[in-house]
């Protein structure tokens, strides 16, 4: 028997969890925050996010600074401010998150 009320519940724990992100990922939060604002342990809050979203909370954290990053990219050429105004730590870390996700370093994402 399928529990409704439960699915609505995860549900909108998910949906808090993603406005938490959109709202955040300049931060960086780590696991155990994000968990905290939908009142989850890390653990149950993992695969609860992943089961609904398809994809870990951490590679929904990678996508939107990703994408974050490639608008600032098209409209500045300092990768130091781009990466720092996303929220990472260091341009190794950029790069490394575009080579991961998109196959090109963010000079190529830039070029096109």
């Amino acid at each position: 028997m399928i529990d409704f009320r439960q699915l609505s519940k995860d549900y909108q724990r998910v949906e808090q969890a993603i406005k938490f992100l959109e709202e955040n990922f300049h931060r960086q939060p780590p696991l155990a925050e994000i968990a905290d604002s939908v009142n989850l342990s890390e653990y149950h809050f993992q695969r609860l996010f992943s089961r609904w979203v398809g994809i870990s909370p951490k590679r929904f954290l990678q996508f939107l600074t990703k994408e974050y990053a490639k608008k600032l990219i098209e409209n500045s050429s300092n990768i130091l401010d781009v990466t720092y105004d996303s929220g990472l730590s260091s341009p190794g870390r950029l790069h490394d998150l575009f080579v991961n996700c998109e196959a090109v370093t963010p000079g190529d994402s830039k070029d096109g």
